[in-house]
């Protein structure tokens, strides 16, 4: 009997920790215009990274949930995959060889098939990625056993990860900066457990994610001079 009371005491332990214990978010999202926009229904935007790091796929993955994210909806914007685009226009779009600077813009539209490639994709702006989602801080401790009655998790960890991205958008028909869309979302996740490990995940790059393709739709598709 006694047994089954502790065992339900920690029940109710657990379920008023869930109740006063939740996932934390805190995001901060901006933009800093250079310049008018606007798009038509039949251009497109074309995300790309402006860097890779060696060994981490975040950025890939990371492009791939803003051009769904862009395209979703009655009021998504027409994307072209990045692949497809990078490919189309090989080798002129490649990490190593893509212009740094909207200044490097004329050059490259003056090589043999690049502005006829682009026109053809009716491209309107190149959207580039830059950042990286770190974990920053954590602590706690937690263990977990298993014996001949059985087996259970005891402890508490906690962990934050900070997604920082910043994309610069680039007007293909001025060959010119629009300006930059940045977000800055930091997650703090805990773990409790008391027998049975309890996570509550704040996931900051789906979040930065969503703030971001929010405010680069706002951003493109909203023309400040009308």
């Amino acid at each position: 009997m006694s047994r089954c009371v502790q065992s339900s005491g920690r029940m109710l332990i657990v379920s008023a920790a869930c109740l006063t214990l939740s996932a934390c978010i805190t995001s901060r999202i901006e933009d800093a215009r250079e310049g008018m926009t606007g798009i038509e229904g039949d251009e497109a935007v074309v995300i790309l990274a402006k860097s890779y790091h060696l060994g981490n796929e975040t950025e890939d993955k990371y492009i791939n949930c803003i051009e769904d994210a862009l395209a979703r909806g009655s009021k998504g914007l027409r994307v072209i995959p990045h692949k497809q685009f990078v490919d189309s226009l090989f080798p002129w779009f490649e990490p190593r060889t893509a212009p740094a600077e909207t200044k490097g813009l004329p050059k490259l539209m003056g090589r043999p098939g690049v502005a006829e490639r682009i026109a053809d994709q009716n491209v309107r702006y190149i959207i580039w990625l830059d950042g990286d989602t770190d974990r920053v801080a954590g602590g706690g401790s937690l263990s977990c056993a298993a014996g001949p009655g059985g087996g259970g998790c005891f402890g508490f960890a906690w962990w934050t990860n900070d997604a920082d991205y910043n994309a610069s958008v680039w007007d293909l028909k001025g060959l010119e900066s629009a300006g930059t869309v940045t977000a800055d979302v930091s997650g703090t996740s805990f773990l409790p457990a008391l027998v049975i490990p309890i996570p509550l995940i704040a996931r900051a790059r789906a979040a930065a994610c969503k703030g971001l393709a929010q405010q680069l739709r706002t951003f493109i598709v909203d023309d400040p001079g009308v």
